[in-house]
């Protein structure tokens, strides 16, 4: 039997290092590549097409679920499972909308982890126990799970988001993108008008509460 090719990427070394040991444990699993960042992670996936990748949801410069939207456009066959500090139901609806096959708390069990690679490997769902409880809590009360203004927004304007909240200016951006700088600030506009915040400081904020970044500590 062919082993299972895992894809890794979080953008906190050690945390890498210790999931990476924990899959190494498993049998018929190989990590084929790590990586610290979403673009890093995308180019490692281009290049191995592994059967499965492990994606940190809060990563520098692409966060994991533009990783994930990206990925499983290009390449389907690589499943994608998402680790996040985040059980709100908001966050699993938005991997789950961007292709995502698992979602991971990264204060699961051990034993969670090879369950999880596990059943997404044969082609199923997996979630974490607790995030569940909380989707089918929602579900039941009729309360739909939405993005609001944050779904109206493109995937090239929620990138500038992350970068403008991860504090790149204009010219930063625009020479990361390969695009103008006119171009980067027409997506801002665009952006700013979309969810009604018209400051940085706001966009800063904003893309906090979204979880496209994390607050400084």
């Amino acid at each position: 039997m062919k082993p299972l090719r895992i894809l890794l990427a979080d953008d906190h070394a050690l945390v890498r290092a210790g999931i990476r040991a924990l899959l190494e444990k498993l049998p018929d699993v190989v990590v084929v590549g790590e990586a610290g960042d979403g673009h890093a992670a995308l180019a490692l996936i281009a290049e191995h097409k592994p059967d499965l990748a492990l994606l940190d949801i809060s990563m520098p410069g692409l966060n994991g679920l533009e990783v994930a939207a990206r990925a499983t456009q290009a390449w389907p066959r690589t499943r994608i499972i998402m680790l996040s500090i985040h059980a709100d139901e908001v966050y699993v609806h938005r991997a789950l909308r961007a292709g995502a096959a698992g979602y991971l708390l990264k204060n699961a069990e051990r034993g969670e982890l090879e369950q999880a690679v596990r059943v997404v490997a044969r082609g199923e769902v997996w979630l974490s126990p607790a995030v569940s409880k909380k989707i089918v809590v929602a579900y039941v009360r009729n309360h739909p799970v939405t993005d609001g203004p944050f779904g109206r927004l493109t995937a090239r304007q929620r990138e500038i988001l992350q970068l403008i909240a991860e504090g790149n200016s204009t010219k930063a951006i625009a020479h990361r993108l390969a695009v103008s700088a006119k171009t980067v600030e027409t997506h801002r506009k665009q952006l700013m008008d979309r969810l009604d915040i018209h400051e940085i400081a706001g966009l800063v904020r904003y893309a906090i509460r979204a979880g496209i970044v994390q607050p400084e500590v």
